[in-house]
């Protein structure tokens, strides 16, 4: 992991990239979010309240969620992990349009981590490009 953070120390960043240790704490406070809401989506999955095609944003979400630390710091690819956080946004975007009909409240609740993730594609698609001459 340490090697992985020296690489990530010497990409070129934006000067509004925000320090590393905000990160943490952030995806800390979404993931409680993330863990109550997708939970209720999984519980009225299983209780047939919606259908599949309701929840499959949400699963769809949490994998390429969870795949961006490893394109990232384990392969170093900047470029997949621009194409995955694209992924993570349309699929979120796509998972609060879909819940909407049916619980609200798991909509509003995802605006934090969508303004999050916003920022987030942003800044890996201008470290993406910033960083195109050494990948």
């Amino acid at each position: 992991m340490n090697n992985a953070y020296n690489w990530y120390s010497q990409l070129i960043r934006p000067s509004w990239s925000p320090p590393s240790w905000l990160f943490g704490p952030v995806w800390t406070f979404l993931y409680v979010l993330i863990a109550i809401s997708f939970g209720k989506v999984f519980w009225m999955l299983f209780e047939k309240k919606i259908s599949f095609m309701i929840a499959l944003p949400f699963v769809l979400n949490l994998f390429f969620n969870f795949i961006f630390t490893y394109i990232q710091f384990g392969l170093k690819n900047n470029l997949l992990a621009g194409i995955d956080i694209l992924l993570v946004l349309g699929t979120l975007i796509w998972a609060m349009v879909a819940i909407f009909p049916y619980a609200k409240w798991i909509t509003y609740i995802q605006i934090p981590y969508l303004l999050w993730v916003s920022f987030a594609t942003i800044l890996q698609l201008t470290i993406t490009y910033l960083n195109l001459s050494s990948n």
